[in-house]
């Protein structure tokens, strides 16, 4: 796949920096780098430069913070925060909120990713599959711990053979549905994220190119609206993938299944 970039300043600057540093800290392991090419990729650089810049602008933000007679940027602030709190309570309930910090950071990283390819002289890092791969592994590894917390390990990887009030005699059919069910939404979610941002810029791309300025702006104003609709979608799917890993079934009186969420 070419690349949709031409070298970006802040990553030459970057690998001038820093490049030496990691391709010696490489070396031991038999890790060796092409000749001419950047040791640190252009999407691994935007990546870090989204943790610092979100790092430091919280870290001014909270010296900011007030109960009375809030900023601005506080009130929208909490607005998301209680938003996200809403989410995670109708799909979860109460004790979804304890995953807030997870699908907080998706979220934001995502959301500014997506953005970033707008600005002159950076990148969207969630163009490259590589990014979008990374987020989808983490939410995957995440909730499939958090349903082996919440359920114990026997318990957790029984649901993928019989659903709870099924006889066990249909685990040999439902075993591989669940297995490759789960297994899918690695490549679900990544490539649906890096599909639309990368093909936003590349279409932008090609209207510059042709006739600048003008041309490419209402893909831009699109790219606004799916950045953010991707984001959201994203986060929605990893709620959902938490909801079904912590459910905990117990049977009532009368032998059906029953809903519950049990505490990590």
């Amino acid at each position: 796949m070419e690349k949709l970039h031409h070298p970006l300043w802040i990553v030459e600057l970057v690998n001038a920096l820093l490049g030496s540093v990691v391709a010696a800290a490489a070396r031991p392991f038999g890790i060796e780098f092409p000749a001419g090419q950047p040791v640190i990729p252009d999407y691994l650089v935007m990546a870090l430069l989204i943790v610092v810049a979100v790092t430091v602008g919280c870290l001014l933000i909270r010296t900011r913070l007030k109960v009375e007679n809030p900023s601005k940027t506080q009130i929208v602030l909490e607005d998301g925060v209680s938003a996200l709190y809403g989410m995670l309570d109708e799909w979860i309930g109460p004790e979804g909120r304890r995953f807030l910090p997870i699908v907080g950071a998706m979220g934001v990283f995502i959301l500014v990713g997506n953005y970033m390819g707008l600005i002159p002289g950076l990148m969207a890092p969630t163009s490259s599959i590589n990014v979008t791969l990374g987020c989808t592994l983490t939410v995957w590894v995440y909730y499939h711990i958090q349903g082996v917390k919440t359920q114990g390990l026997w318990a957790y990887l029984k649901h993928f053979a019989a659903p709870p009030g099924a006889p066990l005699a249909i685990a040999p059919i439902m075993l591989p549905i669940e297995l490759i069910s789960h297994s899918s939404r690695i490549l679900s979610l990544s490539i649906r994220l890096f599909g639309n941002i990368f093909g936003e810029e590349l279409v932008i791309l090609i209207l510059f190119s042709i006739v600048p300025f003008i041309v490419p702006l209402p893909m831009m104003l699109l790219a606004l609206i799916t950045g953010g609709l991707q984001a959201f979608i994203f986060v929605l799917l990893t709620v959902i993938y938490l909801q079904g890993a912590v459910q905990v079934h117990h049977e009532d009186a009368h032998g059906h299944p029953e809903e519950a969420l049990g505490a990590v």
